[in-house]
């Protein structure tokens, strides 16, 4: 089977995290701290703050700037779950607007539909690697006061015209093992504002600054050294499997551009898209079905996943708290996507395997 993702882990990361072992500091240290100040260099900010994972650095980022009970957080529901799931852990409202057909990010021009005077913070998506249009959203937020929330936990180093996500507003990482970089478990959030920076450290752990003082309330969000030296090796290999990220997308997108009724993934211009994943469409042109086609991958020893094959606003329990959006991009890209394998591991001769694969199943 290719599988549709896998962490590149090897003996460096494996002596790096035996190296804190030994030591005997595992608990949140050096290793953390250093951690923090090679990604703040990466993404071109003044402040970096790691914990635990990227759902803890969407919350935190959301509390650090004020938000909270009967606030609208404005974001899309074509996401993993952590995206909304964090507006609701500060007692704030997730509001859905609709994405864009290409991109599959949050529309700016819905974004304008749905600002209320409850409405305190815009929390784009960078979905699969692609930046968000941050031009219309750093505008919008501007004009409305908004704070701007970055999720960009599927995009380590995708930039737009020059300047990397995460660095526009308070920006947050995942560090999650099918990543295009990985710490096992673990997040990262990222600010120019020194308010936010202090903030933020204090929600991490307890709400303190001073040990055993505490100030406000917080939660046990930490990294640990051992999840931050792994990080440290695999920072210096981002690029590395960036790179290959988009060589092998434009290999999959030359083989598959002529097929009727596949939309290969767009590259906005002035944007670095780093392919977390690589996401075409079937549409009502193709031959065969969404489902069927993954079926018939499946049978090939071809992994492919299906992000996200329920909007958030779909889910039961969101159901359940009374959401019930009509969001026609949104529900048709959740009928018609499907990624096929990207990361750095897949071989050319596996690439042209399935294109062939994808051009045979349909003969």
């Amino acid at each position: 089977m290719i599988p549709i993702a896998k962490p590149l882990l090897d003996e460096d990361e494996i002596n790096a995290a035996v190296e804190v072992l030994r030591s005997g500091n595992i608990a949140e240290g050096t290793k953390v701290s250093l951690f923090e100040q090679n990604f703040k260099e990466l993404i071109g900010v003044k402040h970096a703050i790691a914990v635990n994972s990227g759902t803890s650095a969407l919350q935190i980022a959301l509390q650090a700037a004020g938000i909270g009970k009967d606030d609208e957080v404005i974001t899309t529901s074509f996401s993993f779950i952590a995206t909304a799931n964090s507006i609701l852990y500060t007692n704030a409202k997730p509001i859905f607007a609709d994405i864009s057909r290409d991109t599959f990010n949050i529309d700016p021009d819905d974004v304008l539909n749905k600002i209320t005077n409850r409405t305190k913070a815009i929390l784009p998506v960078h979905l699969y690697g692609h930046p968000a249009e941050m031009k219309a959203l750093m505008e919008i937020a501007r004009d409305y006061d908004l704070v701007l929330i970055e999720d960009a936990c599927q995009a380590h180093g995708a930039q737009y015209h020059g300047k990397n996500v995460g660095s526009f507003g308070i920006g947050t990482f995942s560090f999650y093992p099918t990543k295009n970089m990985t710490t096992g478990e673990g997040g990262m959030i990222t600010t120019n504002n020194p308010d936010i920076d202090i903030s933020a450290r204090m929600i991490r752990s307890h709400g303190s600054k001073q040990r055993y003082l505490h100030e406000m309330l917080g939660y046990n969000f930490r990294m640990t050294d051992i999840s931050a030296a792994i990080g440290l090796i695999q920072l210096t290999k981002l690029t590395e499997f960036n790179n290959k990220r988009i060589e092998n997308a434009k290999y999959l997108s030359e083989g598959l551009k002529n097929i009727p009724g596949i939309e290969i993934p767009p590259i906005r211009k002035g944007c670095t898209h780093v392919f977390h994943q690589y996401t075409i469409r079937i549409t009502e042109d193709y031959p065969i079905e969404r489902d069927t086609l993954v079926e018939r991958l499946r049978y090939h020893d071809i992994g492919t996943g299906i992000y996200y094959p329920i909007p958030i606003h779909k889910q039961p329990f969101y159901r359940k708290l009374g959401y019930d959006d009509v969001l026609l991009e949104t529900e048709l890209a959740a009928k018609q996507v499907i990624s096929l394998p990207i990361h750095p591991v897949v071989s050319q001769k596996e690439l042209s395997y399935i294109i062939k694969t994808i051009r045979e199943v349909i003969a």
